[in-house]
């Protein structure tokens, strides 16, 4: 696989903060949509699929971040879970992807997002029943959270992620993760 520079890791990782701003946007009319839709978990899921752990880890720190500072969302009592649980998506999403080997773009993506989003959803859980709200959340609060509420959001996240992924690839726009050899 051909490597990506540092330069365009970044201009990456920058896109995809501001999208973690701008996405959630779209949805803000829409009542307990970021709860449902998961509108931001979709660039941090993306940039550390194609960029790496690192960057993964940063974009899902800053995008969070970024956006409750300009928008107000998430709200600053919930900001500090949420960044830890999108700081996992993106470093789980990037180390995955350097390790999982199957010779299928597709397949390899896939593992990679579902571990991701188990390890980010436990995760988040045990930050919030340990540090956050400690002594008010439950296993049936999390599983109302993290599984429930948010199916549709997982749902998107599976359907379009790798999709998005596969279609830059394929479009040169990142290296292809298996490049056909030519005679």
């Amino acid at each position: 696989m051909q490597k990506m520079s540092n330069v365009k890791k970044s201009i990456i990782t920058a896109v995809c903060i501001a999208l973690c701003y701008v996405i959630p946007l779209m949805f803000h009319g829409i009542q307990n949509a970021g709860n449902i839709f998961c509108p931001m978990h979709i660039p941090v899921f993306i940039c550390g699929l194609i960029c790496g752990w690192q960057y993964g880890l940063l974009c899902g720190i800053a995008g969070p971040a970024l956006s409750s500072a300009l928008s107000g969302m998430p709200p600053v009592a919930i900001l500090p879970s949420m960044m830890v649980e999108l700081a996992a998506y993106g470093t789980a999403a990037g180390l995955m992807m350097k390790l999982v080997r199957t010779k299928s773009t597709y397949a390899d993506l896939y593992i990679s997002l579902i571990v991701a989003i188990v390890c980010g959803r436990v995760l988040a859980g045990l930050a919030k029943a340990l540090i956050f709200a400690r002594g008010s959340y439950s296993m049936s609060a999390w599983i109302a959270g993290s599984v429930v509420t948010s199916w549709p959001g997982t749902v998107i996240q599976l359907v379009f992620i790798p999709t998005i992924v596969f279609a830059l690839m394929k479009s040169h726009l990142i290296p292809e993760r298996y490049p056909k050899i030519e005679d």
